[in-house]
């Protein structure tokens, strides 16, 4: 079962997992970047140390992942997935942000992302992989689609962006499909 602290390798990065030293002035520097975050709750909260502290140890004591994605080439910082683990019921809802603008569009949030859902669904007891955007956030919707994810449920007007009511798409993948 997840829960524990794996280093998985893709084919341009490294994923393992998040710590204290990850808290640089840089990965604050994404959760308070507008474009970074457009698309994800964060963007209504301004980050500092202590409140990315106080995240980081909500992944304490249970089996929940919060993974450092990093550049195989140069071991440099790009973003971070996370992986809610409801073991009861064997779903894992996983989430990505990279925080590297200078890499976007290079496939390394692909990369990182399906090195992660595929590493999930070979672990006992995982048997549905979930995950969520919002209609706007075409590239999330594309790297979803792109790891074998299918559309699974649509909330209509969600959440507000720009003003504007805005869906939330919610896809799945299933162990062995």
């Amino acid at each position: 079962m997840v829960g524990i602290e794996p280093i998985l390798y893709g084919d341009k990065v490294l994923l393992r997992p998040f710590t204290a030293f990850d808290i640089d002035d840089s990965y604050i520097g994404w959760l308070n970047d507008p474009d970074v975050v457009r698309f994800s709750n964060q963007r209504f909260l301004k980050h500092d140390r202590n409140s990315c502290l106080s995240y980081l140890a909500s992944f304490e004591g249970t089996p929940n992942l919060f993974m450092s994605a990093r550049r195989q080439s140069d071991d440099r910082p790009i973003g971070t997935l996370t992986a809610y683990v409801l073991g009861h019921h064997g779903t894992v809802d996983v989430g990505i942000m990279i925080g590297d603008k200078s890499i976007w569009g290079q496939g390394y949030g692909q990369d990182a992302w399906s090195t992660l859902i595929n590493w999930l669904l070979k672990q006992e007891g995982i048997r549905k992989l979930t995950a969520g955007t919002l209609a706007c956030n075409y590239g999330m919707i594309k790297l979803m689609e792109r790891s074998g994810m299918t559309l699974e449920a649509v909330r209509k007007a969600q959440e507000i962006v720009a003003g504007c009511p805005v869906d939330i798409l919610y896809y799945a993948k299933f162990h062995g499909a």
